[in-house]
Parts: structure tokens; C-alpha cells; sequence
């Protein structure tokens, strides 16, 4: 989720979905580890007393920013199939990711850092946020799949990776142009495979 993003969700919902969204924000920018309650009060525009009242634990908040994470997959997607073909819904997803370039740059993929910090932990959260992971591959494949391809369940994992990858060295390089670079390709394959 980028600033703007979070921004808008401040201004609409509930207190409940504007912590959420806040902590999904905060998680991605500071880690889980380094992230207090207040940090998350702070950018959600509520009273720190109002965090404790919908989440009794810091680990509550990460399911609720996993939530969060699911809740904009579940946008995008259906955004993305407003458009009228699949290789077009994957060229948009990647222009998508493109966009986010400088977020990603500094701060990597919002949804891929965390379920990674969240894979150090031993508290079964890592499957939760594999499952949010699991759509976005499913949704992908089904693209393939609907592009007519045999191999669908590969592309997906390999397209799926290349952004994750892509993510990774724009955020270590703190290169936004890895990203532009990669996603041109990435989009240019779509284009060999429909």
C-alpha cells in the first residue's frame, strides 16, 4: 500500500479499517519488530487508547494489515478484470507495479517484506500471510489459463517471482529503475505469450 493510499484510507471506513490499513503502512515502512502501537495510532489519526479497544495485541494488528493486504489485492483484481483480456489485465498489473517503483525502492514490496520478517517468526502468521500470496498466484494463473496456456500454474509462479525479485534489488540497489527495466520486460513477455 503506498502513502496515498494509506492517506485515502484514513479518510474513509472506520477506526477498525483505518488501523488496519495504518498498520499494514507502518509494517511495510518500519518492520513488524519496530513498529509500536503508537506509530500505528499515530498514522491511523486515532487515540493510542482506541488501538488497545479493537486490538489487543501488536499481533492482532498483523492479521488485521494482512487483512488489509487482502482486502487491496481483492480491488486490484477486480479492477483488473473490468479490463477486456487477460494478457491486458497482466500488462496492467505489471504497470501497477512499476508505479509503485520509488515505494519500492525504498522500502521493497509492501507485501513481500512483511511475510518475509513474518517467516522468522514461529507463530503461524507466515501462513496466513502465504495465503495472500497464494490469491495473487492464483489470480495470475488464471490469467495464463485464460491466455490458453497449459503451463498457466508456472507462468504464474514465474511472473509473481519476477516481481518479488524485481522488488528485492530495487530496494537493495535503491534503484526505482530496476523496476521500470524489469517491468518493461516483464510486460514485453506477456506480449510472446498471448
Amino acid at each position: 500500500m503506498t502513502d496515498s493510499e494509506a492517506g485515502k484510507a484514513k479518510s474513509r471506513g472506520g477506526k477498525r479499517e483505518r488501523l488496519a490499513s495504518a498498520a499494514a503502512e507502518v509494517f511495510h515502512h518500519q518492520g513488524v519488530e519496530r513498529t509500536t502501537l503508537n506509530d500505528i495510532a499515530q498514522a491511523a489519526d486515532v487515540p493510542l487508547g482506541n488501538v488497545y479497544y479493537y486490538f489487543k495485541t501488536k499481533d492482532q494488528l498483523v492479521e488485521a494489515a494482512l487483512g488489509a493486504h487482502r482486502d487491496r489485492l481483492a480491488d486490484i483484481t477486480g479492477q483488473l478484470d473490468q479490463l477486456p483480456d487477460p494478457a491486458a489485465r497482466l500488462k496492467a498489473l505489471i504497470a501497477g507495479w512499476v508505479e509503485q517503483r520509488d515505494v519500492a525502492a525504498r522500502y521493497g514490496c509492501p507485501f513481500g517484506t512483511l511475510a518475509t520478517e513474518l517467516d522468522k517468526r514461529e507463530d503461524g502468521l507466515d501462513q496466513t500471510a502465504a495465503g495472500v500470496l497464494r490469491a495473487l498466484i492464483d489470480w495470475t494463473e488464471e490469467q495464463f489459463r485464460q491466455l490458453g496456456r497449459a503451463d498457466a500454474h508456472d507462468l504464474a509462479l514465474e511472473l509473481v517471482a519476477a516481481y518479488q525479485g524485481m522488488s528485492v534489488l530495487a530496494n537493495a540497489l535503491r534503484d526505482p529503475e530496476v523496476m521500470t527495466a524489469r517491468g518493461g520486460r516483464l510486460a514485453d513477455w506477456i506480449d510472446t505469450l498471448a
